[in-house]
C-alpha cells in the first residue's frame, strides 16, 4: 500500500495570524531548534511571535485614547463657557442653598441662642421703600358679637414686590382672616373689627406691610433693639408689619411661618387696644400673645434685649421662665 506523501508545510510569514500553541489533540511540540529560532526573532516578527494579537490591539487603543482627549478638549463653546446644564467654573460657582439656621425646639429656647436673629432660610424680599402706602381694595363684614367697632385698612408700601406674599389681595385676606377669628381679639366679647378701604370714612387704624428699611426709621419703629421687628406707631395710628419677618418668621416658631404671621398681626393689633408687653407667666405654658415672641420665648433673653429700650426696660422679668410659642389672644 502506497504511503501518502508528506506535504511540506509552508512557513508562516510575519503577516499571518498566530496559531494557538496549545494542541488539544496531542500533537508534538516544536523541536528545540525551532523554539530557539523563534526566540531569536526581533522587530515586528518578534513582537508578533511574543505578544500575538495584542500587537494589533495596542495601536487601536492608543488611537481611541487620543480621540477621547481631543473630543473632551473641543466641547461645544456653550459648555466650555459654563453654559451647559451641568457645567461650572471657578468664576461662577453653582448656586448653593443657604444653610438652615439652628433652632432650639419650641418652648426650650436657651438664652444663649440668638433667637432674635432673623432666620436666614426663606424667600427674598424688598429691602427698602419710600415710606408711602397704597390701600388694598376690599372690605368685609363686622367680626365679633359685642363691643366697640374698630375699623381698619390694609395697606402695602409702594415698591414692594408683592409676589413674595402671593399678591396684595392674598396678603389682605390673610390679615382679615386672622382678625376675624374668635381666637383673636374679638373673642372676648368686648371688641368688634371690620376691614374697610378708601370708600369708607377714615379708619381707626391701619395695618401696613412695610420694608425693613422703612421699619428701622426713627419715625416709624425705630431700631433701638437692633433686630428686625414690627411695631405699633400710636402717633400715626398705624401698625407696621415688617416684611422681613412676614417672609422669614422667627426662630421660636421654626418652620411654622403661618403661625408666626398670626402672632405678628395679633400682637401688634393688641397694642391698638392698649395692651403692653408681657413676659412668660408659667414655665412651659403658652406664651402671652403680647410677649415679644419675635425675639424669643425665654424671659431671661427677652429681658436682656429690653435693657436697650427705655420704654420696655421693665416689661419682662428675668426669672428664668420659658414658654411655648402662641399666636392667639384667646387660644
Amino acid at each position: 500500500m502506497q504511503q501518502p506523501q508528506r506535504v511540506p508545510r509552508e512557513r508562516r510569514t510575519q503577516f499571518e495570524p498566530l496559531v494557538a500553541s496549545w494542541d488539544p489533540h496531542g500533537e508534538k511540540p516544536k523541536d528545540k531548534r525551532e523554539r530557539r529560532e523563534s526566540k531569536k526573532k526581533t522587530g515586528v516578527a518578534g513582537a508578533v511571535a511574543t505578544y500575538g494579537w495584542r500587537v494589533y490591539a495596542l495601536p487601536v487603543l492608543v488611537v481611541l485614547t487620543i480621540l477621547a482627549f481631543v473630543d473632551f478638549g473641543t466641547a461645544p463653546p456653550d459648555q466650555q463657557a459654563g453654559g451647559g446644564p451641568q457645567s461650572s467654573s471657578s468664576e461662577d460657582p453653582p448656586e448653593q442653598l443657604e444653610p438652615v439656621v439652628a433652632e432650639a425646639p419650641p418652648g426650650r429656647i436657651d438664652v444663649n441662642i440668638p433667637s432674635a436673629e432673623l432666620p436666614k432660610n426663606g424667600d427674598k424680599y424688598t429691602e427698602t421703600g419710600p415710606n408711602t402706602f397704597t390701600v388694598v381694595r376690599g372690605s368685609g363684614p363686622v367680626a365679633g358679637t359685642a363691643g366697640r367697632i374698630y375699623r381698619y385698612t390694609i395697606e402695602i408700601e409702594n415698591g414692594i414686590d408683592t409676589a413674595v406674599v402671593r399678591g396684595e389681595d392674598s396678603f389682605a385676606k390673610v390679615v382679615e382672616g386672622i382678625l376675624s377669628s374668635p381666637k383673636s381679639w374679638t373673642g372676648n366679647g368686648k371688641i368688634r373689627l371690620q376691614r374697610v378701604d378708601t370708600t369708607s370714612p377714615a379708619p381707626d387704624f391701619r395695618i401696613s406691610l412695610t420694608t425693613p428699611g422703612t421699619a428701622r426709621r426713627p419715625d416709624v419703629c425705630n431700631y433701638t433693639i437692633q433686630y428686625e421687628a414690627s411695631c405699633w406707631n400710636r402717633t400715626q395710628d398705624r401698625v407696621y408689619i415688617n416684611l422681613a419677618r412676614w417672609v422669614r418668621g422667627a426662630v421660636a416658631y421654626g418652620p411654622h411661618i403661618d403661625d408666626y404671621k398670626t402672632y405678628a398681626i395679633n400682637h401688634e393689633v393688641g397694642h391698638v387696644f392698649n395692651n403692653p408687653h408681657r413676659g412668660c407667666d408659667t414655665e412651659g405654658g403658652l406664651a402671652p400673645v403680647m410677649m415679644q415672641q419675635s425675639f424669643g420665648v425665654a424671659n431671661n433673653y427677652v429681658a436682656q434685649l429690653n435693657q436697650a429700650d427705655p420704654g420696655n426696660k421693665n416689661a419682662v422679668k428675668a426669672d428664668g421662665k420659658t414658654c411655648k410659642p402662641n399666636p392667639w389672644p384667646n387660644p
